[in-house]
């Protein structure tokens, strides 16, 4: 079957269990949105890597967090 697509109105969510969770991921999830919000990622890159993995997503939970959701 093959159906229209459908509008995504609400924030996104990653699921951090899956491998959307995986930090090389994230770090792709980050550049894009960053790319769309005019951010510098080699910053947000920086920031998000001096760390370990909790820190990776609190940093960019900290940018990202207004419109993306976190699921664990």
């Amino acid at each position: 079957m093959i159906r229209s697509k459908k509008e995504n109105k609400g924030p996104v969510i990653i699921d951090l269990t899956g491998p959307d969770g995986n930090a090389y991921v994230l770090l792709g999830y980050a550049s894009e949105f960053a790319k769309q919000l005019g951010l510098d990622f080699d910053k947000v890159k920086t920031e998000m890597t001096s760390g370990d993995y909790e820190n990776l997503l609190e940093v960019f939970d900290g940018y990202f967090g207004s419109f993306v959701i976190l699921e664990r």
